[in-house]
């Protein structure tokens, strides 16, 4: 098992076992409730909800051969989270690199971030951008097409 799924199990877990209590003690209403916003949790920090990742080295080529941004990431990231939500089907056409899979992406991160693996980190024209406004990161890919 991997990092990336420790946090997604373990709300799963801890859902299921509170809601078994709250089933017990007699309240199956809020044991439901409880359950559906933690299983809610566990799939929003999963790593199913991006697309899917490949290494930094095929992300930069892909990156030089078409032009759209790479997106450095980890799962857990609440600001990766928001940068993926808010491109909606655009985060298709992005490249992503999970850092906690990919050394040579976490390399990459902590070398524009001094050292720190401050993440989404995107590259876009060769220059990295920490954070960046996803309303920025959707122009970038626009202009790449």
């Amino acid at each position: 098992m991997t990092r990336a799924w420790l946090l997604p199990i373990l709300l799963l877990l801890c859902g299921s076992a509170v809601a078994t209590g709250l089933i017990l003690r007699g309240s199956p209403g809020t044991a439901a409730a409880t359950l559906l916003v933690l299983l809610a949790l566990a799939a929003v920090n999963s790593p199913l909800i991006f697309p899917r990742s490949i290494s930094a080295r095929e992300a930069q080529e892909r990156s030089a051969a078409d032009g759209r941004p790479v997106v450095l990431w980890r799962p857990g990231c609440t600001y990766c989270l928001r940068l993926r939500i808010r491109l909606g089907r655009d985060a298709r056409r992005l490249h992503w690199v999970n850092i906690w899979r990919d050394p040579e992406g976490a390399a990459t991160v902590r070398a524009a971030n001094d050292g720190n693996e401050t993440v989404p980190t995107v590259v876009a024209s060769g220059r990295a951008h920490t954070n960046p406004d996803p309303t920025w990161v959707r122009e970038q890919l626009t202009s790449s097409r």
